[in-house]
């Protein structure tokens, strides 16, 4: 029997169009606001991203991590934490959620996850991050791919924004002003097969419970699923997020939170790989099943300094955030996770 599904699931085809006057526009918009406001998550179907483009990326994600360890340690996520690009080993990244202290983050360290990574964002020249590629010989097409993926991905987001501001009442472009520059990122995500007994103890992470640091998070999982978001009612306590053809998850992250005064959430979420259903190999351990996804980060612009939403506070609801500065924030955020 499938679990229950508590996630909402909004058809976004009234927000692929232009006229955002029109009552269907509006009530998607205010279903999303509603997904996010109660939840954080959302699945959403019939999106902008064709099926045809995500399967392709999952084919390049395949064959990256497929390359010799050799060839993928050229390409290495450099050790500032800010510099989001390249490739992280298994154990290299740890999630760490809203601890900025030094023990504290010592602390969470000390658990190595199961997943390597290879992360890209706007390929532009002249910006303080850049890219770090595979060479092309290595792996012909790679870049050229996500190079077109990222830009689909983008026109996607700014449809998500300008839906959210439709459904919290804001003018249609308010988000878009503080995403002009593509400040994003695409991040493949690989889960070898590890021994389930190894998960269960504790003894490694798939990835620990957390929330996302920026505005929002789209993710396309492949079928084997594994994502758990934990319910809102009952801390501590994870419900089973499946894959669902055809559909992205999106969720909103803590800067956005935060940007609402807290009335959109920033749920926290981990990742468990299901078991292998093959059967056993006598004196071998049940391991997990291999997974792939590839979430796509939406920042806002580093020059950008956000203050509370128009419309989430008042006389009776103060302000519970002082005004912060895009870059800074993220830099924060991901200098704790290194």
């Amino acid at each position: 029997m499938a679990p229950e599904l508590f996630i909402p699931i909004i058809d976004f085809t009234p927000l692929k169009g232009e006229d955002t006057e029109q009552e269907p526009f509006i009530k998607a918009g205010q279903e999303i606001y509603e997904g996010f406001k109660n939840f954080g998550f959302a699945y959403i179907k019939n999106h902008s991203v064709p099926q045809d483009v995500v399967d392709e990326a999952f084919e390049w994600s395949q064959r990256f991590f497929a390359l010799p360890q050799s060839e993928k340690d050229k390409v290495p996520h450099p050790p500032e934490g800010w510099y989001h690009r390249g490739y992280s080993g298994l154990g290299r990244e740890k999630v760490t959620q809203m601890v900025f202290d030094t023990e504290g983050i010592a602390q969470g360290r000390k658990k190595p996850d199961s997943k390597e990574s290879f992360d890209m964002g706007l390929e532009k020249a002249g910006t303080k991050v850049q890219n770090i590629w595979p060479k092309e010989e290595v792996l012909p097409g790679f870049r050229d791919f996500f190079i077109r993926f990222y830009e689909v991905c983008y026109e996607m987001e700014l449809k998500l924004l300008r839906g959210i501001a439709v459904g919290m009442g804001l003018d249609k472009d308010f988000f878009l002003g503080y995403h002009k520059n593509k400040n994003n990122q695409i991040r493949l995500l690989h889960y070898p097969p590890v021994e389930e007994a190894l998960l269960s103890t504790g003894k490694v992470d798939s990835i620990g419970a957390h929330t996302d640091f920026g505005t929002l998070t789209m993710l396309f999982q492949d079928s084997v699923g594994g994502l758990e978001v934990e319910d809102i009612h009952e801390k501590g306590k994870f419900n089973a997020a499946p894959p669902i053809p055809g559909t992205m998850v999106v969720n909103i992250g803590d800067f956005l939170m935060r940007w609402s005064n807290d009335e959109l959430r920033s749920t926290v979420h981990h990742v468990r790989a299901p078991p292998a259903d093959r059967p056993l190999t006598e004196g071998k351990p049940l391991m997990t099943r291999e997974r792939y996804s590839i979430p796509y980060f939406v920042s806002a612009d580093n020059e950008r300094t956000i203050d509370c939403l128009p419309g989430c506070w008042g006389p009776d609801r103060p302000k519970k955030y002082e005004p912060i500065n895009s870059m800074e924030y993220l830099e924060m955020r991901l200098n704790a996770t290194y």
